[in-house]
């Protein structure tokens, strides 16, 4: 009764200013997201284990973006795209809050829309809508969804840029990529093979694998391992920065590298990108975690 009481939708403000919305469901999960760049910050079980990194020098400053969570790289994934910066400006935007439901399943729906000051960077008529949810059975669904509201061809790229929490960076292993092509970004993008049966983290990983299965599996410590089911993104980008360049982020701790990684499920290389959106046509990508 406790639990079911406290399930749904709560917003909050917080950080001078800044609009978080924390959801819950009947189990004792919980999501946290923000308005300013439809920013994922947090995803609890039941027993309050955080799933997802965030930095602890993480700026909460609009519109700086927010290191760590669940960034939404568009309408472009670092440089594979016309925008002059990189990722795009939706994880720099404010997003206006469309709906919230708060019974079963706990879902939030965000907006952004085209502006004066979109129009400079991308000169194209668009709205995105994020749908966060919170599955009763404690999953997180993410969903986007775009729609191109003029007449021209807008093409983008996209990622969901999800930082995961782990333990013992030493301990990860990234499955299910076995044979797949990717592009090493430490060798200025030589295109390779993968051969082992799991990435691991040994060292610095800056890698954009094309063409991927529609899941991932992640063991992040030796007694959690999440699954990522993803629909229209065949791309997947595994990164950690290791020693060198955490110590050249002003918002991550020097230490930060060995309590996270990202596997960053995309459209950016693979076949079907960039997306070419016809005018008046929309254009969706999911992903579903899970913890096994």
């Amino acid at each position: 009764k406790h639990l079911a009481e406290t399930m749904g939708v709560e917003v909050q403000t917080c950080h001078g200013g800044m609009k978080k919305l924390t959801l819950k469901n009947a189990k004792g999960w919980s999501a946290e997201v923000y308005t300013h760049g439809a920013h994922i910050v947090s995803w609890k079980n039941e027993s309050g284990d955080e799933l997802i990194f965030v930095s602890e020098k993480a700026v909460f400053k609009p519109p700086k973006a927010i290191r760590g969570g669940i960034p939404i790289c568009w309408p472009q994934f670092s440089d594979f795209g016309c925008c002059a910066a990189s990722h795009g400006f939706a994880r720099n935007s404010e997003w206006a809050i469309v709906s919230e439901v708060g019974e079963g399943a706990t879902e939030v729906v965000l907006s952004l829309s085209s502006s004066e000051e979109t129009l400079k960077l991308y000169p194209y008529s668009f709205e995105v809508r994020f749908t966060i949810q919170l599955a009763e059975s404690g999953n997180l669904v993410n969903k986007l969804h775009v729609v191109n509201n003029g007449t021209s061809t807008m093409p983008f790229t996209s990622a969901f840029h999800t930082y995961f929490a782990t333990p013992d960076i030493t301990q990860v292993r990234v499955e299910g990529l076995k044979g797949v092509s990717y592009l090493d970004q430490l060798q200025d993008r030589k295109q390779c093979t993968e051969e082992g049966d799991a990435i691991t983290f040994p060292c610095e990983v800056d890698r954009i694998y094309t063409d991927t299965p529609d899941t991932h599996k992640l063991v992040v410590s030796p007694s959690r391992t999440i699954c990522i089911k993803k629909d229209g993104l065949p791309d997947a980008i595994v990164w950690n920065p290791w020693i060198e360049k955490a110590k050249g982020m002003s918002d991550l701790d020097d230490e930060d590298y060995k309590s996270f990684f990202c596997v960053e499920v995309s459209l950016c290389k693979g076949q079907g990108s960039p997306v070419e959106l016809e005018g008046g046509k929309e254009w969706t990508c999911e992903q579903v975690l899970s913890v096994e």
